[in-house]
């Protein structure tokens, strides 16, 4: 991989903690951006209708003028606002765990560490990032926020954080999700969203899809084009989206610049981070950070993303420009696609079934700064159950990918004798995911794949640019 050297500037507000993987821990007062350190830089978005690049104005019918600076920066670092830091205070930092339990039972050489996300008020990652996009929306004056989401995670940090802002929230739900979740409804409709199962009937594109396909399983494809053309549509709403974007990516670093301070602390230095990735905000927030690390020579892990078998966007997808949405409604991205018109089988990972991946860290992969495996989600499931047996937490169906990947690396470390440092995101838990254990646990589950004859139309529908 190519060095660069680059000159580092973190700022961090302390916080006392009681949980003993964030003791004496740092919240970042800064997210970082990887685009400024890239020795080349992604390609841009383009206007759906033109293929032009994007200028800001293009986007002004969606974010508030500040989020879509953040989109487009290429600034190294950017201020944390002291409103967001605030909330932020009533999780961060997450807790930096080692997993040596699990350790034992493999019988590895290896150190397993997971930062586990599922503090937060939410359960998941995704508070770090909704937290800035409702406190940015609420500044500019926008009174209503729309959104997709998958398994539940993302439409429940959204509505957390618009409570406290005092936005009206409006979420459309993967419909698969929507009926195997129905406790994240519950969640956000307590945290007062209104919420739709998606394909809906309330807007244009949810009828057309119903039209063609009644019993569609929905997608976030789906989803989002149903929030966008609220959006778009509704001058006095805004559209929030959980993964993929750039801003977002940027919000989610809090994750990786607490988890250097906090390896520093007990003196060890990753071989290897593992992070599942649908969108990949998750992975992203904790592996951007490291990868600074690593492109100004300070340390040398690999980076490894880990999808589902059925949804493999990264293993098995075109690099290429292409929608975000189902509709054609959004920007173009070039991307790691399955076609925006791909449609994923109903896996557990709810928050997986996405057709892309964000465009900055398909860029990376292009680059070949990180690598890329799908796993089925029986063997995931398998490896959360190890876990959940050994470190006591039920971990979300989408985070058990990384824990099975990671469980790999440690047995390949049994075998050759390595003493790795493997370090795993460990993004939410999954009290809300019970259902899927149920079936596993009743040998109910099966592997899902995906058709080849699908995923074919869907990649012959990317457009031509």
């Amino acid at each position: 991989m190519t060095k660069q050297r680059v000159a580092v500037r973190r700022s961090f507000t302390t916080r006392a903690s009681s949980n003993h993987g964030g003791a004496g821990v740092s919240i970042p007062k800064q997210w970082y951006n990887l685009v400024a350190d890239l020795p080349v830089k992604p390609p841009p978005q383009l206007h759906p209708q033109t293929h032009q690049p994007l200028n800001p104005g293009d986007l002004s019918p969606l974010f508030p003028d500040e989020l879509i600076r953040q989109e487009l920066t290429e600034e190294r670092f950017v201020d944390i606002p002291d409103e967001v830091i605030d909330v932020y205070k009533l999780w961060r930092p997450t807790p930096l765990l080692r997993a040596r339990r699990l350790e034992k039972l493999l019988g590895t050489p290896a150190k397993i560490y997971y930062k586990y996300e599922g503090t937060s008020p939410a359960g998941s990652h995704k508070p770090n990032t909704a937290v800035p996009q409702a406190w940015y929306n609420a500044a500019a004056g926008v009174k209503n926020v729309v959104t997709e989401t998958g398994a539940g995670q993302w439409g429940s940090a959204l509505s957390f954080a618009s409570s406290l802002f005092g936005l009206n929230c409006e979420v459309w739900q993967v419909r698969a999700s929507y009926d195997q979740k129905p406790y994240r409804r519950m969640m956000m409709e307590t945290w007062g969203a209104k919420v739709h199962a998606s394909p809906s009937e309330v807007t244009e594109s949810g009828k057309k899809i119903l039209e063609d396909d009644p019993a569609s399983p929905g997608s976030l494809g789906i989803a989002i084009s149903e929030a966008v053309e609220v959006a778009a549509t509704n001058a006095d709403t805004k559209y929030c989206l959980g993964s993929v974007l750039n801003h977002v990516l940027l919000h989610q670093t809090v994750i990786g610049e607490e988890c250097l301070e906090q390896l520093a602390a007990v003196g060890d230095t990753p071989d290897v981070v593992i992070g599942c990735t649908g969108g990949g905000s998750n992975f992203g927030g904790l592996v951007f950070p490291f990868m600074r690390e690593k492109l100004a020579g300070r340390m040398s892990p690999a980076f490894k993303a880990v999808e589902p078998a059925a949804c493999p966007t990264l293993t098995e997808g075109v690099y290429a420009y292409d929608f975000g949405d189902t509709a054609g409604l959004t920007p173009l991205m070039k991307m790691h696609t399955l076609g925006h018109g791909f449609v994923p089988d109903p896996i557990h990972a709810g928050g997986l079934r996405y057709h892309g991946m964000a465009p900055l860290i398909s860029h990376v992969y292009e680059l070949g700064f990180m690598e890329a495996i799908a796993i089925h989600q029986t063997e995931c499931f398998d490896a959360a159950l190890k876990f959940a047996r050994t470190e006591g937490i039920i971990p979300a169906p989408e985070p058990t990918h990384a824990i099975a990947a990671a469980i790999r690396e440690a047995l390949e470390c049994k075998r050759t004798g390595e003493k790795k440092v493997i370090l795993m995101a460990m993004c939410g838990h999954g009290h809300f995911d019970l259902a899927a254990y149920e079936r596993y646990l009743r040998g109910d589950m099966v592997d899902l794949s995906h058709s080849a004859v699908k995923l074919q139309e869907a990649l012959a529908a990317i457009p031509k640019i």
